[in-house]
């Protein structure tokens, strides 16, 4: 079955939009450092051994990992509002399981569901893009991508306080009244996208996908219990690689994949997903680091004795940074773009990284470290979707973003495997318990920031705006089709263009005109302006189709050829007359 976009505009965005899609991914967040002040009771209060426990926080990062770039790509099919609720409601009903419970195998099927909320944040980006003005839509972008390190920075004091003082199954019954929150305000004041993707919803590919990533952050995420050089460990690695080909050569086989390798294989997506890996590890070691060193009793020499809640306002202003940094980040990125603004926020965490290294001696000091990181973590995340929406189609936002999350989860994954492997191996045992040392925190700091120096090398390989896929760039600020096919016409220039008009001449507005390529594939997709006017990029030069079609007219296809020439060849469209009902 082929979905199409819907005829009828949305309806009109309030301004209320940001703020509620921005709650809605603090929440989905929350999910990611919900149990860190918790963390060393765990084996205790599920009455199992510790390599046990850790599954409750493997199985959330393997079901959000998984749920991510499916939840986008369903959203992109059947409406990104409507997914954004679903993954609430799928959240909601994992923290009412694990509130109900302290039985091990039932609080990890909890903890599984509330992991696949994650795909949130691609679908709120998604419907950001569609329905805001193109003044508001970098801010706001900038922000549902922070919102990740927002609720886990936040999350943390307040579920520290919480699990001192109560209860810790108050922990999931907060979460789920915050999710009952979020989907009550999602459905009053968000509208759904009319934007809608080709094609129908790739079972086999997802099936594949999931086993593939599952068979990757596995071992990723046990590697340290099982060892990295046991059978097991390398046994899922391979699995994982062989599984993934497989999947890859069937994906660009697949006339309507649920990854599109081929735009994903675009210089602007590439090297801003490998980036995104980096910016992922370098975020979460500060998560794993500043705690620890905060909440180490001040007997060891180094430690600095504060209490659990403590430690966690001392980090909170990590994610309260990350929330300010959304407006400076909009004006930056309007002025220089945002791989200029990516550059910078790498800078800025290196910075942190590199001062925090002789910053860690006072909990006034740990408070420093983490306003700059915050910094400079907020810049990266919230150039991330811009470079990503600047570089792919209206209709693949919500995949796209999605396997973008996907990559900071991948980059948080083995931030947390690389980094616990180096605590552990570095660590001093007194009375039989490992206690972390300075040196492991300091070498933790050091990964961070190589980490960085990845990030940097690959943000300098991305593509300036000029020399990014020309109709794509130019839908960075842009609210809608009719926005960016605007834009477009203006600094297209190798494409078609051209005009929507009736069977008497006259202009068609909200036309939906769909570019389709030898094989059959869809290579393009734009909605006429109000004068008719359309705007459609080709990837390379050959014969392709164009699909036009629109509300009370007959469909229209009309072959075309592009000799691969820098100019639009122009191209007017004549539907057939109105359709008159039986």
């Amino acid at each position: 079955m082929t979905h199409t976009t819907t005829d009828q505009p949305a309806r009109r965005a309030s301004g209320a939009v940001v703020p509620v899609l921005a709650f809605a991914g603090i929440v989905v967040a929350v999910m990611q450092t919900l149990l860190v002040p918790v963390i060393k009771d765990l084996p205790q209060l599920l009455d199992t051994a510790p390599s046990n426990a850790t599954w409750v926080l493997t199985s959330t990062l393997l079901s959000g990992a998984v749920a991510t770039p499916i939840m986008g790509r369903l959203g992109d099919l059947y409406g990104k509002r409507r997914m954004l609720v679903l993954s609430l409601a799928v959240m909601v009903v994992g923290a009412l399981v694990s509130a109900l419970t302290s039985q091990l195998l039932t609080m990890i099927v909890g903890r599984t569901l509330q992991g696949f909320a994650m795909g949130a944040i691609p679908l709120g980006i998604g419907l950001m893009r569609d329905m805001l003005p193109r003044e508001k839509l970098g801010s706001a972008m900038a922000l549902m991508s922070s919102s990740i390190g927002v609720g886990g920075g936040l999350a943390l004091p307040a579920a520290a306080l919480v699990a001192q003082h109560t209860n810790w199954h108050a922990l999931f019954y907060g979460a789920a009244g915050l999710g009952v929150v979020a989907i009550v305000l999602t459905l009053l004041v968000v509208p759904e996208s009319p934007m809608r993707a080709e094609g129908s919803f790739d079972l086999p590919g997802a099936i594949g996908l999931s086993t593939g990533l599952v068979l990757l952050l596995l071992p990723i995420t046990k590697g340290s219990d099982w060892g990295w050089s046991s059978g097991t460990t390398l046994g899922l690695f391979a699995a994982s690689v062989a599984v993934l080909l497989l999947w890859g050569l069937f994906e660009l086989r697949h006339r309507a994949p649920l990854v599109d390798l081929r735009t994903t294989a675009r210089p602007a997506v590439l090297f801003t997903n490998l980036a995104s890996i980096m910016v992922g590890v370098a975020f979460y070691v500060v998560s794993l680091v500043l705690p620890q060193l905060l909440q180490l009793p001040k007997a060891t020499g180094y430690g600095l004795g504060q209490s659990m809640v403590v430690a966690g306002l001392c980090v909170a202003p990590l994610g309260l940074t990350m929330m300010f940094t959304a407006p400076v980040y909009a004006r930056l990125s309007a002025k220089y773009g945002p791989k200029t603004t990516l550059i910078m926020g790498l800078l800025i965490i290196a910075i942190g990284y590199g001062g925090g290294l002789g910053l860690m001696d006072a909990a006034w000091q740990t408070i420093v470290t983490s306003v700059v990181l915050g910094a400079g973590i907020g810049l990266a995340y919230s150039s991330l979707p811009a470079l990503i929406v600047g570089a792919v189609p209206a209709s693949e936002t919500g995949a796209a973003n999605g396997l973008n999350t996907l990559m900071r989860s991948i980059g948080t994954s083995v931030s947390s495997a690389v980094i616990g492997m180096v605590l552990a191996n570095t660590a001093n045992d007194v009375g039989g318990v490992a206690i972390p040392t300075m040196h492991g925190f300091r070498v933790s700091f050091l990964i961070a920031t190589a980490a960085v120096a990845v990030g940097l090398l690959l943000a300098l390989f991305l593509p300036s705006a000029r020399r990014a896929a020309p109709p794509e760039h130019t839908r960075l600020r842009a609210s809608s089709e009719e926005d960016a096919a605007q834009e477009r016409a203006e600094e297209v220039l190798r494409g078609f263009r051209g005009r929507v008009l009736d069977a008497s001449g006259v202009p068609v507005a909200r036309a939906k005109v769909t570019l389709i390529d030898r094989r059959g594939r869809q290579a393009g997709a734009a909605v006429s302006d109000e004068e008719g006017g359309y705007v459609l990029a080709v990837p390379a030069e050959g014969a392709y189709v164009l699909a036009a079609k629109a509300s009370g007219h007959g469909p229209l296809a009309s072959a075309a050829t592009h000799s691969g020439e820098e100019r639009a060849v122009e191209l007017d469209l004549s539907l057939p007359g109105e359709i008159v009902s039986a």
